[in-house]
């Protein structure tokens, strides 16, 4: 299975048009359309469904394009990390974080090194630690910036200097609005709107202690915004951490205890980097 060959798979993928796909990757509709059918037999599977003038994907096709955007963006990766010809630093360093306060350490520690190393260039994933952790295993992602609580038994890790502050979500108009912070009884029968990690969901229920029988939970997620925008049209309490956002409508009211989140940022214990990653990870070492 050729990488070229798999590139060939994805332009389909998105055009849905092998003749749109062929005149974008500029080779004849015939020539692409055998390279399809051969994948197609190395892989003994049926990869699309063939209408008269739309192609989609089946259930296997879909399976394969995950699969190959991640070896083609590792191919990519791996063709970035051989080119040091010159004696400036180059290449791509895949950093992921989520939504966070200290996020605003992770982009100084970016521009920082950014202005030392004009050549690097970052590639910026968002979304929870769960989802970085399995990027970083799957060799996608060379450093993450992770909320606690999380496993890093695996990693070589720094702590950052900033604190995620934990508190709700709640629209205006609420009663707890005008509160200084809230307390689990507050959130007695209230719609809640939790965090998606199960790490973050348990340490939670702490907080709760002997309210936590009266919890009215409605949804879950992991991003911020898409909550929020819940929050507003459903009345209920996101708990969440306390960004530089406004949310219009929306107020954020912090918990009555110290319910704070530490961050850290990992990298593989025993990973071979790129020079370029290299040199960024020492560069956050001696930076805090």
């Amino acid at each position: 299975m050729e990488i070229r060959v798999l590139n060939y798979f994805l332009m389909v993928a998105r055009e849905e048009n092998i003749t749109r796909a062929a005149n974008l990757l500029h080779i004849t509709q015939p020539t692409l359309s055998r390279q399809l059918i051969q994948l197609e037999e190395e892989l003994g599977v049926k990869l699309f469904h063939r209408g008269r003038h739309r192609v989609t994907l089946t259930e296997d096709g879909m399976l394969l394009r995950r699969r190959a955007e991640e070896i083609v963006s590792i191919a990519e990766k791996v063709r970035d990390e051989m080119r040091h010809d010159s004696g400036e630093l180059t290449g791509t360093i895949s950093v992921g974080s989520g939504e966070m306060q200290s996020s605003q350490f992770l982009a100084e520690l970016i521009a920082s090194f950014c202005d030392k190393n004009p050549l690097v260039r970052f590639d910026i994933y968002s979304g929870n630690s769960d989802d970085i952790k399995e990027r970083i295993e799957r060799g996608l992602t060379d450093v993450g910036l992770l909320q606690k609580p999380v496993d890093i038994t695996k990693y070589d890790f720094m702590h950052t200097p900033v604190k995620e502050r934990w508190g709700v979500l709640v629209c205006a108009d609420s009663p707890l609005a005008g509160k200084e912070s809230v307390t689990p009884r507050d959130l007695d029968g209230m719609p809640l709107i939790l965090p998606q990690r199960a790490l973050i969901q348990n340490d939670l229920m702490g907080w709760f202690g002997s309210d936590l029988e009266n919890l009215h939970v409605i949804a879950s997620g992991n991003h911020q915004y898409n909550l929020a925008i819940l929050a507003k049209n459903s009345g209920g309490c996101v708990i969440t951490i306390e960004l530089e956002l406004e949310y219009d409508g929306l107020k954020f009211v912090p918990l009555n205890s110290k319910q704070d989140s530490g961050t850290v940022l990992v990298w593989k214990k025993g990973q071979t980097f790129s020079r370029a990653a290299d040199a960024f990870i020492d560069h956050c070492k001696n930076s805090v």
